[in-house]
C-alpha cells in the first residue's frame, strides 16, 4: 500500500472519529442511561465501566457495547430500576441477586465488603444471579487488583458458541479474566479472554462492516466453517482449541451459572433482542496475596519481566487510568456517538 493511501485511510479515520475528554465521555454515558430509563446508581456504574473498558483500551466494550445496555433499558430485558440483594451464607462467601439489574451495579456495591472480607479471611467467593450480561470482565478483576488483590472471574452469556463444526450452541462466550497486582500498583497483570474463538462483539462488528472472518472463528447455519461474518452471525462461534476450549467453557458455565443459580447458557433470553431478563452468572475468586508471600508482586514483576525478555507475551501491565485527569480524552466512532446522543 502506498504511503499516500495509508495517509488517506488515517484520515478518514478520524474524520469518523471524534475524541472526547474523560468528564464528557462519562456525563455521555450516565445522561444516556438515565435517558434511556435507568436509576442513577445503575447509570453512574455502567457509565464508569464504560469509560474504563475505552481508557484500557477495550473499545469493543466501551461505548459500542453501550448501546446494547441503552436498547435493553428500553426493551425492558435490564430492570431500570434495580436494587441487588446481599447475604452471606458463609464467612467467605458473598451472594448477590442482581435484581434483573446490570451486573456492575452489584459488583460495585459489593467490593468494599469483598476486599474487607478477603484482607482479613485470605480468601472469598463473590458470585451473583440474575444480571444482564457482565460487559467487560476484565473491568471486575483490574479493580480488585488495585487494592492488591488477586483476582479470578467467569461469566456465562446466552448460547452463542458450538463445541465443534457440525454442533449446535451450546456455550456462551463465556469469558475468564485474571488480574494480579505488581511493583507497580497502576500497571497490574490482566488476563481476559473468552471461550471462544473471538468475542461476539469482534464477530458483529465484522459483519456490520461487511468484512470476511478467519478460518476457524464460526460457522454457518448449516453447521459448516465459513469466513462469511453475516453467515456466521446466523450460525455460531467457535470454541477456541476444539474439545480443550469446550471443557474450559463448561467448567466456567459451572463456576458462574452452577455456583450462582443463573441461568444455563443453554436457557438464557436473547441479550439483543426481545423483553425477557438474560440471567447471566457472575462469579469472583479474590485472595490475599501479601498474606502468604509478602513479595508476591515484586517477585511476578521480576518473573513477567523474564518472560517477556524471552518472547513471551505478557498481556495488562498497562496503567490502569480510571481516576485519569480531565485533559485525557477517548475518540469514539462517530455512528456510535450520534446513536448514544439519540437516546437525548
Amino acid at each position: 500500500m502506498s504511503t499516500k493511501r495509508c495517509q488517506n485511510n488515517s484520515e478518514d479515520a478520524l474524520l469518523n472519529h471524534q475524541a472526547l475528554s474523560i468528564y464528557e465521555a462519562g456525563r455521555l454515558a450516565e445522561k444516556a442511561c438515565l435517558a434511556a430509563g435507568a436509576n442513577p446508581a445503575t447509570a453512574h456504574a455502567l457509565s464508569r465501566a464504560t469509560v474504563s473498558a475505552e481508557l484500557y483500551g477495550q473499545q469493543g466494550v466501551g461505548f459500542p457495547h453501550l448501546l446494547d445496555y441503552l436498547a435493553s433499558f428500553q426493551a425492558g430485558r435490564i430492570n431500570c430500576r434495580a436494587e441487588p440483594i446481599f447475604n452471606s451464607p458463609l464467612p467467605a462467601l458473598i451472594y448477590s441477586d442482581a435484581d434483573g439489574g446490570i451486573a456492575q451495579l452489584g459488583f460495585d456495591q459489593a467490593m468494599p465488603t469483598l476486599v474487607t472480607k478477603t484482607s482479613e479471611l485470605g480468601v472469598t467467593l463473590f458470585t451473583q444471579s440474575n444480571s444482564f450480561t457482565s460487559g467487560e470482565l476484565g473491568y471486575y478483576v483490574r479493580r480488585l487488583a488495585l487494592e492488591g488483590l488477586v483476582a479470578f472471574a467467569v461469566s456465562n452469556s446466552p448460547a452463542a458458541v458450538a463445541a465443534a463444526p457440525g454442533g449446535g450452541k451450546v456455550f456462551g462466550t463465556n469469558p475468564l479474566a485474571f488480574a494480579a497486582p505488581l511493583a507497580d500498583p497502576e500497571a497490574p497483570l490482566v488476563i481476559d479472554q473468552a471461550i471462544s474463538a473471538t468475542a461476539f462483539v469482534n464477530l458483529r462488528g465484522a459483519a456490520e462492516r461487511g468484512e470476511p472472518i478467519p478460518e476457524g472463528w464460526a460457522i454457518d447455519e448449516t453447521g459448516q466453517a465459513t469466513t462469511d461474518s453475516v453467515a456466521a452471525l446466523r450460525g455460531a462461534l467457535l470454541a477456541f482449541g476444539g474439545a480443550k476450549g469446550a471443557n474450559i467453557a463448561l467448567m466456567i458455565e459451572c463456576l458462574a451459572a452452577g455456583l450462582s443459580g443463573a441461568a444455563w447458557s443453554l436457557d438464557m433470553a436473547d441479550f439483543q433482542n426481545g423483553a425477557e431478563r438474560v440471567d447471566a452468572g457472575l462469579t469472583i475468586i479474590a485472595i490475599h496475596p501479601a498474606a502468604l508471600a509478602a513479595d508476591f508482586s515484586i517477585r511476578l514483576s521480576c518473573q513477567l519481566d523474564r518472560l517477556a525478555a524471552r518472547g513471551a507475551y505478557v498481556p495488562g501491565r498497562r496503567q490502569v487510568r480510571d481516576a485519569a485527569s480531565a485533559e485525557e480524552q477517548v475518540v469514539i466512532d462517530t455512528t456510535v456517538l450520534d446513536a448514544i446522543r439519540g437516546y437525548l
